[in-house]
């Protein structure tokens, strides 16, 4: 049977103010007026029913969840420690295992915008028959629309049927001018939409992982704290994908967007007529491809452009467009009583 995992941790810092550790990105509106969690699990309705949903959360983040979400609390996977996506997406894949033998797992996200649902599910289910097919690991890959230096990008390699394909290489986050190199020569966004077959993941892991191999044996004894207190972080990407062989991609055929900062609500929320982006109480006199966001009493901005301003939680942000991608940085030059949020 066919199993999503849906990584929902992290605090979506790129999003300050907006964003806090009990209130982060994927449990917020900024694609719609349903937050991105919530619009995950709602996309997979007639293909995965939320008893084959795992869930894999940080503890902060799991009793808003087990609110938002109609996923059995039992579906929750809490880790102990943050630990990055591979250990993360190996506990949920021997959980998938451990209640069906035959799970094929498709793993997702819970911070994307994607505007095509349907779509989704046709290419979800290619990347699950490819996966069995082919006893592979199966990453689905997006046709770039933009130099992207965020992302990472996938080459395919030679055809194996269908639209699939094996991957040639990883290149992770390239600047502009070997992004723009990297499109013209067909290279695909990694979106970080996988499948594979539970058994596969769990062979191509003690092939290549050590970091996550030497905590199976706690994992599969039903000890999911000892295999926490044995891995050491690493993404799924670099400690599985871009080191093994048995790898395919296959394209991703539906509107798509990681929301990463930002910048990202100009291409997933309706602009007006001069490139403005406006949430709640906002007045703009003569102002131009700004992206507002206001939960407080009305704002007002006049003759501005290309801002990001931004009131909630009792703060208000005001950057430059072009420096959404590098909040962090700002972040981190501010007093904690400043920066930090409940």
């Amino acid at each position: 049977m066919h199993w999503g995992v849906l990584l929902a941790g992290g605090s979506g810092t790129r999003f300050w103010p907006l964003s806090s550790p009990s209130r982060p990105k994927q449990l917020l509106p900024l694609a719609g007026s349903r937050s991105s969690a919530e619009e995950a699990v709602d996309r997979l309705a007639g293909f995965i029913p939320p008893e084959r949903i795992l869930v894999v959360t940080g503890a902060a983040l799991a009793p808003p969840l087990q609110a938002a979400l109609p996923v059995p609390h039992a579906n929750y996977l809490i880790e102990p420690r943050a630990a990055s996506t591979g250990p993360a997406l190996v506990w949920a894949t021997v959980e998938a295992l451990r209640r069906d033998p035959d799970a094929g797992v498709i793993s997702m996200h819970a911070d994307w915008a994607i505007r095509d649902p349907s779509a989704f599910v046709a290419t979800a289910a290619t990347a699950l028959d490819t996966a069995a097919r082919h006893a592979r690991l199966v990453t689905v890959g997006m046709v770039p629309s933009r130099p992207e230096t965020g992302f990472g990008y996938i080459v395919p390699g030679e055809p194996l049927d269908g639209a699939a394909r094996s991957v040639a290489r990883f290149i992770e986050k390239p600047d502009a001018a070997r992004a723009l190199d990297l499109m013209a020569d067909g290279a695909l966004w990694n979106s970080g939409l996988f499948a594979w077959r539970a058994q596969d993941l769990l062979r191509e892991v003690r092939l290549h992982t050590p970091e996550i191999a030497t905590g199976l044996p706690a994992l599969e004894a039903g000890d999911p704290i000892a295999f926490f207190e044995g891995v050491r972080a690493v993404s799924i990407d670099v400690g599985v994908f871009e080191r093994s062989e048995a790898i395919a991609v296959v394209p991703g055929d539906f509107p798509w967007d990681d929301i990463g900062t930002w910048e990202a609500l100009a291409r997933v929320r309706p602009r007006d007529r001069r490139g403005n982006v406006v949430h709640g109480a906002v007045t703009l006199v003569e102002c131009s491809d700004c992206i507002v966001w206001n939960d407080g009493p009305p704002l007002v901005l006049s003759g501005v452009r290309d801002l990001v301003v931004v009131h909630a939680n009792q703060r208000t942000l005001v950057l430059d467009r072009a420096r959404a991608p590098h909040l962090k940085h700002t972040l981190d030059a501010l007093p904690e009583g400043v920066r930090d949020l409940e």
